[in-house]
């Protein structure tokens, strides 16, 4: 399993939280969430051999959300 924190802009409520978990766990391979709403920061773990953290990113940024690297 890998782990990774993403920055990501544009999250201001809670509702923005639940959108972007809820989009994520439809994801085969992704395992574990956690958001810091204050700090603006995303952390995922997730399996390599089924997904990667261009398809996570992607699935952010889908949702209208900036995810910088």
């Amino acid at each position: 399993m890998k782990k990774i924190t993403l920055e990501v802009n544009g999250m201001t409520c809670d509702h923005c939280v639940e959108t972007i978990k809820d989009a994520l766990n439809k994801i085969i391979g992704f395992n574990l969430i956690e958001i810091n709403l204050d700090k603006s920061q995303v952390k995922v773990e997730f399996d390599e051999s089924h997904t990667n953290i261009k398809i996570l990113s992607g699935e952010i940024i889908a949702l209208g959300f900036e995810v910088k690297k």
